[in-house]
């Protein structure tokens, strides 16, 4: 008896940004200003000004300026990331943000993201992760790239290598 692929999840909530999707984040956002979920190892990767580690609690923290985020995987933190993140966008301290999770268009967390969202990329296969003590590895989910700011063309031109782009509708 064969189970599905996603009842076969290794439990890991951290999967680092591979660096071609960092630079094209960099590529639309000029620079990040912010990566509110990270670690040091990370930042090797995605080069942000500021970080906030697992230490320092990004939830408690107030974010402003350019994001980058690839959030927790695991519940509750991936939908309490999300929705900081959107908070953050109407209250005006986040400028533009470029946001790599899985594409689980069902769940109310990815609504969030959407509802101020202006374009997403649905890359095309999994993303190959890596992570600094372990072998790189591809998740059992698809993702997607949800770009929040004024550069949509930007970001289709930086992402497009990676699947589908489009504009999201309000």
């Amino acid at each position: 008896e064969t189970t599905a692929h996603v009842g076969q999840n290794t439990g890991d909530t951290e999967w680092f940004t591979p660096p071609e999707y960092a630079e094209a984040a960099r590529a639309v956002l000029g620079a990040i200003d912010l990566d509110p979920a990270s670690t040091e190892a990370a930042n090797t990767v995605i080069q942000a000004a500021q970080i906030f580690t697992p230490d320092e609690d990004g939830l408690a923290q107030r974010w402003d300026g350019r994001v980058w985020m690839n959030p927790p995987y695991a519940q509750p933190l991936v939908t309490q990331f999300c929705e900081k993140l959107a908070k953050s966008v109407r209250a005006g301290h986040v400028s533009a943000a470029v946001v790599l999770v899985n594409n689980a268009t069902e769940t109310q967390w990815y609504r969030a993201l959407v509802d101020v969202s202006s374009a997403v990329c649905f890359p095309t296969g999994r993303v190959r992760f890596w992570h600094p003590s372990k072998p790189s590895a591809t998740p059992l989910q698809g993702q997607s790239v949800l770009y929040i700011g004024p550069e949509t063309k930007r970001f289709g031109e930086a992402f497009r290598q990676f699947g589908w782009c489009a504009l999201v509708q309000p």
